[in-house]
């Protein structure tokens, strides 16, 4: 790691000192920081902050980009060119914050648990305040699962492609705050076992903690038990633990997670006529976790939809591929309605129409002036990714569970939907396109592609109104092939990091 004091509260001064020999009035630092029950509960919210970062923008759109389901045009100035044409290397800078802001997170985290111990277990602490405290601790032990969750995902390859206890396949582990700029302490990389079990380990402790304080007397007690929760609950824990199961090929924890979530949970499936909400306005029945944020807030909150499209809309940097369109009922699936729209884009000197991914519109309550900002807070468990995983969970052993929770899923999508039944091949088959088709543009492709063992062309073979669409975009992005197991579906340790850190020698992830 680079060892940086990386906290959001541990810098600035609130006054000048008149002398150098004096710890200037108000200014915060490892020792004092985190004093009183009110010090951690600023800390928390900036732990908020960072998990509505982590769960927003480019962590997300990043590798959407370097998939099937989208192609670059001609004027995008070669935004997520790296990524759209497959040219990135290690020396990239986007590639640098999608390593190093995690672990940034991630030392907060590791500075903030022992400062909450000492106040959870000091003397003459009153039984609320110690369960309020502890409650902040489950949140911070699921804000350090989810990092180490989305750096595995992103930067190892998958579990079960290859044997986890393979020394150096996951993650540098920091669970202790040690700022430090002896390269000799950073740690090298642990085994995926090793990763998954921190994260696991931290999402148990995070469990008992919001159980024990939903279970209390406090009057927000069960304020974050229904949807739209702006903060963690035994829920969203839960929702992590399956994604988590299902990754490791965990398939029975995988079903009983995501089934506890669909049985005890309030969630329940967005209708159709209140569908378009969930992505315009951030909210419906079925989003488990919201992180919060209001126009006040705005400017830390990503633009998520400028990846794909302009507040001008005869522009757009990227555009659905044939891939995306093709998997659809054009007619009765709201999720083709409300992903796609036809759009004049005007790019050099010709207009034509495109099939622009509007997913990501803009929340209008996020907007500081009249320009949609293309602003949207993150929605990063939804119930429908529970009907997924039990789909796919149990699609070689229980084929009536796979084929309950897919015919659930299409009936709430689809107009007149009638329930198939499938089995075998074709039952995973028909899975793994609902998984594409309802989380395109999350952030999920080239992890499942990478443990389905799955590689992709993009299509471009446009039909109907959108025929001259090839004309406007970029070859390079038009050509992209990836064949199953290719290393690009993992991406590279950035170059800064295995430079400054010595114990990454040879640990470089393979063809890089």
């Amino acid at each position: 790691m680079k060892k940086l004091i990386y906290s959001f509260i541990l810098t600035g001064t609130l006054f000048t000192s008149c002398s150098m020999n004096e710890e200037p009035a108000g200014k915060l630092n490892d020792e004092t920081a985190i004093q009183t029950t009110a010090d951690a509960t600023k800390f928390r919210n900036g732990i908020y902050s960072n998990i509505r970062s982590v769960s927003n923008g480019t962590f997300i759109y990043s590798q959407e980009m370097q998939a099937d389901m989208f192609v670059g045009t001609q004027i995008n100035g070669n935004r997520l060119g790296p990524f759209s044409i497959s040219s990135f290397t290690s020396s990239d800078n986007d590639l640098e914050d999608l390593w190093e802001y995690p672990y940034k997170y991630i030392a907060n985290v590791n500075y903030f648990l022992p400062k909450l111990e000492v106040l959870i277990n000091r003397e003459g602490i009153d039984a609320n305040t110690k369960l309020l405290l502890e409650r902040y601790r489950g949140e911070a032990k699921w804000a350090r699962a989810y990092y180490y969750y989305y750096l595995t995902d992103t930067f190892c390859q998958s579990y079960t492609n290859v044997e986890p206890t393979t020394p150096a396949s996951g993650m540098p582990l920091e669970t202790v705050y040690h700022p430090s700029s002896e390269y000799s302490t950073y740690p090298g990389r642990s085994s995926l076992a090793e990763t998954f079990n921190l994260i696991e380990k931290d999402l148990a402790d995070a469990y008992n903690d919001l159980e024990a304080y939903e279970k209390s007397s406090a009057k927000d007690a069960q304020a974050n038990l229904s949807a739209n929760a702006p903060y963690l609950s035994t829920f969203t824990v839960l929702a992590l633990q399956a994604r988590i199961a299902l990754l490791k090929g965990d398939n029975a924890t995988a079903i009983a997670k995501a089934e506890k979530v669909i049985n005890e949970g309030s969630y329940t499936l967005t209708d159709r006529d209140l569908y378009p909400a969930i992505w315009t306005n951030d909210e419906g029945s079925e989003l488990i976790f919201v992180p919060y944020g209001d126009q006040a807030q705005s400017s830390a909150v990503a633009a998520i939809g400028e990846a794909w499209i302009n507040s001008s809309t005869d522009k757009a940097d990227y555009v659905a591929t044939q891939n995306a369109l093709g998997m659809y009922d054009s007619e009765k699936d709201i999720r083709y309605e409300w992903f796609f729209e036809p759009r004049a884009l005007s790019v050099n000197g010709a207009s034509v129409v495109a099939p622009c991914f509007v997913k990501y519109p803009g929340n209008p309550l996020l907007n500081t002036g009249s320009t949609n900002a293309l602003k949207n807070l993150p929605k990063p468990f939804r119930l429908s990714e529970m009907y997924l995983i039990i789909a796919e969970a149990s699609a070689s052993t229980d084929a009536n569970k796979a084929n309950t929770a897919l015919n659930t899923l299409r009936a709430a999508r689809i107009a007149d939907y009638e329930e198939q039944t499938y089995s075998g091949q074709n039952l995973v088959n028909q899975v793994r396109e609902e998984r594409t088709k309802e989380l395109i543009g999350e952030g999920f492709r080239i992890s499942d592609l990478r443990r389905w063992n799955l590689g992709f062309s993009r299509s471009t073979a446009y039909e109907d109104i959108y025929e001259d669409v090839p004309s406007i975009l970029i070859p390079a992005s038009m050509n992209v092939t990836y064949e199953p197991g290719y290393y690009r579906l993992i991406l590279p340790i950035p170059t800064g990091e295995m430079e400054t850190n010595p114990q990454l020698e040879g640990q470089q992830n393979p063809g890089y």
